[in-house]
């Protein structure tokens, strides 16, 4: 057994997704972290499509001076706002195997003030 980092996270994702399933209704928001940027998908599992997207490489977001949790923390907010305006309100989040903590956590608490309930 692999004690890496990759493995380990790669472990947490399986685990997680056996719970949270993404549907039309309530689908899946996917968020992935690299070293520099922060990608959120809405996902709809049942047909395997990606709905909705928001990152850090957005034209709109790409310049801006600031931390990366302040960068997190807009991108939620982005697709918090893309979500509702495509009728989508309530999701379930889906942490990627990354820690709920620093930008995961910014990007989750950006999602809540823009309206989405998990």
């Amino acid at each position: 057994m692999s004690f890496d980092k990759v493995a380990r996270r790669q472990r947490i994702r399986y685990r997680i997704r056996k719970v949270v399933k993404g549907t039309a209704e309530k689908p899946r928001l996917a968020v992935f972290r690299s070293n520099t940027n922060i990608y959120a998908q809405l996902i709809d599992d049942v047909k395997g499509v990606t709905l909705l997207s928001a990152s850090t490489q957005e034209a709109d977001l790409r310049g801006k001076k600031m931390t990366k949790t302040e960068q997190a923390a807009l991108v939620g907010k982005k697709i918090a706002e893309k979500a509702l305006a495509a009728g989508i309100t309530e999701i379930a989040f889906d942490r990627g195997g990354f820690l709920y903590h620093g930008r995961v956590k910014a990007l989750a608490d950006g999602a809540r003030e823009g309206g989405l309930k998990f």
